[in-house]
Order: structure tokens, then C-alpha cells, then sequence
């Protein structure tokens, strides 16, 4: 990210290199120790990792995301995103979430993700982030949590 690029910028690049199961353009957004959290499965952790998970994704869903509504305050981003994706075996569809974006030396150090996708079989009851340390971020909770 260039000083004058903005943080939803850089997001919409990240979104752009996944489109595309672009590889080179999604690690270009990324710090080397990039973790992205969600709610449904393992976080996926460092930039190669995440770039290969989109990257192989991407062939099996035909997702095209963009960035909808977005906010910036420091080093934080928080966007309302739209994804039109064809689930396997059905028709294009859209799906909707949001994401908070911690940004490190212009570039993209944790996504934490918040959508539900009806296709997916939910095991669990809840739906915080999978391996996100919510007492050490000093987030509530229950006690022998």
C-alpha cells in the first residue's frame, strides 16, 4: 500500500486478487503473518496460506467480492461486503457479511470474518471466531471460558 493509498483501497485489492484467485495480488495486500478468523472453521494463518486458500477456492465457488460500505479509524477497517458466487451444484446467489481489518505497514495483518452461509452444515451452537483470543483482547467473557 502506498502512503497515499487509503485502507479500503488496499481491501478492495485484496477482494480483487481473490476474484481473481490471484496469488501475487493477494499476498501484495498482505503482511507475512497475516491471520484471517472465522466463524465457521479454523483461522487461517500467514500470507502464503491465505493466498493459496483463496486461491483454490475461488475455481469451486466463482466468487466475485466487492466493498460495499467502509470505515477507517487508525490502523482498523470495518466494511459490509457482498459476494456473487454460484454455490456447487446451484445457481449464482449473493451472500453478504462484514469483516474488521487490522492493517500493519500498509498492509492487511488480521481479517476477522462475520457471515452465515446457508449451505454450510453448521456444527457448533455459536458463532464467535474460531481461535481468536477474546480474553486477551480484552473482550467479555464467561467465566471458565
Amino acid at each position: 500500500m502506498s502512503v497515499a493509498e487509503a485502507p479500503l483501497e488496499l481491501v478492495r485489492r485484496y477482494y480483487a486478487g481473490c476474484s481473481a484467485a490471484d496469488r501475487a495480488a493477494m499476498l501484495a495486500t498482505f503482511c507475512d503473518d497475516v491471520v484471517h478468523y472465522f466463524t465457521h472453521h479454523a483461522p487461517v494463518r500467514g500470507a502464503v496460506a491465505l493466498a493459496e486458500y483463496w486461491a483454490r477456492m475461488q475455481p469451486r465457488i466463482a466468487g466475485h467480492w466487492t466493498v460495499d460500505h467502509g470505515l477507517v479509524q487508525g490502523a482498523e477497517a470495518v466494511i459490509e461486503w457482498t459476494m456473487r458466487w454460484t454455490p456447487p451444484g446451484g445457481q449464482p446467489e449473493l451472500m453478504r457479511g462484514a469483516e474488521w481489518y487490522r492493517l500493519r505497514d500498509g498492509r492487511i495483518a488480521e481479517i476477522r470474518a462475520y457471515y452465515l452461509n446457508r449451505h454450510a452444515p453448521y456444527e457448533r451452537r455459536h458463532f464467535e471466531l474460531d481461535g481468536f483470543d477474546y480474553a486477551g483482547r480484552g473482550y467479555p467473557i464467561l467465566p471458565g471460558s
